[in-house]
This record gives C-alpha cells, structure tokens and sequence, in this order.
C-alpha cells in the first residue's frame, strides 16, 4: 500500500516520492535483471529502461498498489529483449584493441583479491537460494526497506533481519573453515 501511495502522489507531480519509490525498488529490480543472467552493464541498462518506462507510463498503471509487480515484469520483459539482442549481435570474431592503460590494482593485488573473491563466491552459492537472494538485495542499499523485501520475498517483516542475520553467520563460518579464505 506504501508504494501505491508514493505512485500517487509521483503522478501528483511529487519528486520526493518518486525518489522513494525508486530508493525502494532498485535493489528489487537489480535482482531480477541479475537473476535473468545479465552482467553488471547490461543489467544497468535494463533497469534504467524500466524506470523509464515506468515514467512514460506513470498515469497508464490502473493499480498503483501492482506498481512492484509492473515493475517486476517491465524488468523481466526488457532483460529478455536484452538478451535476445545479445545473442543476436555476436562479434564476427575480430580482436578489440585496447589502447587505455588500466588504472586497477597491480597484477599481485589483483591475484589476491581474485582468489579471495573466488572463495567467496564458492561458499555463497553454497547458502540456500532464500539466503542468496535476501544477501543480494541487502547489500546493494545502505537502508533497505523491509516492507519491500517483504513483499518481494513473500515472508513476515520481523523475520527479514534475522533471516539475513542466520544467512551471514553461515557464510561466514563456511568461510572461516575453509582454509583458502584464510590464505587471502
């Protein structure tokens, strides 16, 4: 109901509630253009083209309570259309030459940080796919909105931050006894 409110009042022509709305559902939408097998790039693209279309849109939606689950499918929707031009575009196969110097870590530190990564990322497709999700979500925003992650993950408000609690203390004793983690 909290965000039908705030696409009422955007339609109203209220900046602020736009900005929430978005502040709510970015991290929302971010999973589900990841989830479709995106990179960071084209996942970028595909929620912008959401949000935008949202605009183009925003006295069009009938049910400004299904404003998450328009989002929701526009994201879907244009993820599939991204993909499909993907495979659509396929280089030819000709070498990209690359001029610019490349202004990351040094090559040792790079190693480093790689392998760490690597470890990282083995432990956390181990944790349940609930976990893996709700750690996606949490992460991208420095205040996530509860309500949302609620509504989105289908479960109680009191048991998000425990739920992420239990997932994190997981991952983080499979780290710690794996002895890779420990080398980084």
């Amino acid at each position: 109901m909290v965000l039908g409110n705030l696409l009422e009042r955007a339609r109203g022509g209220d900046r602020e509630s736009l900005r929430e709305l978005v502040r709510a559902l970015d991290p929302v939408l971010w999973r589900v253009a990841r989830s479709q097998g995106l990179g960071a790039e084209d996942a970028a693209d595909v929620v912008q083209t959401s949000w935008l279309e949202l605009l183009r849109r925003l006295d069009e939606i009938r049910t400004p309570r299904a404003v998450t689950a328009w989002l929701i499918t526009t994201t879907r929707r244009e993820a599939w259309h991204r993909k499909q031009k993907a495979r659509r575009d396929l280089p030819d196969g000709g070498v990209a030459v690359r001029t610019a110097v490349d202004p990351g870590p040094a090559p040792g530190e790079r190693l480093i940080a790689d392998e760490r990564d690597r470890v990282l990322w083995i432990h956390f497709e181990r944790l349940s796919e609930r976990c893996r999700d709700l750690l996606r979500i949490v992460a991208q925003v420095e205040r996530p909105d509860y309500t949302v992650i609620a509504s989105a993950f289908g479960m109680p408000h009191g048991s998000i931050g425990p739920t992420r609690s239990r997932c994190l203390a997981k991952l983080r004793s499979m780290l710690l006894g794996d002895p890779a983690w420990g080398a980084s």
